[in-house]
């Protein structure tokens, strides 16, 4: 399973999904770092079908209007600490690959994963 980590997100949880076992990349990894547009990311996304972890409200629209990013995982849980960010992908990392594995998107907000699509 391959992860895209989108630039409102800590790099440190790319980190932890490769620490985890898992790819994953950061805007920062790639050649325009932050600065990257949302139609590469989509791009990106679907070509090496990576799935998209964003804050962005707009990849929402693009994936039920374009079929693109290849996969989101929609964080709505508010400004969260990096560290409680972490806390919470690691006390629910079963059960968002499960999730996202069979839906193209989950939302994930301070207290549960929402399967939405």
């Amino acid at each position: 399973m391959k992860f895209l980590v989108d630039a409102q997100l800590p790099k440190k949880l790319s980190d932890f999904l490769k620490w985890k076992g898992y790819n994953s990349i950061h805007t920062l990894d790639l050649p325009n770092k932050n600065f990257t547009k949302d139609s590469e990311i989509n791009q990106i996304s679907v070509s090496e079908s990576r799935i998209l972890i964003s804050k962005d409200l707009d990849f929402i629209e693009s994936l039920l209007v374009s079929n693109k990013p290849y996969k989101l995982i929609y964080i709505s849980a508010g400004n969260l600490t990096n560290k409680d960010l972490l806390k919470l992908f690691n006390k629910n990392l079963n059960l968002i690959i499960e999730a996202i594995e069979c839906n193209r998107l989950i939302e994930i907000d301070s207290q549960r994963v929402i399967i939405r699509y």
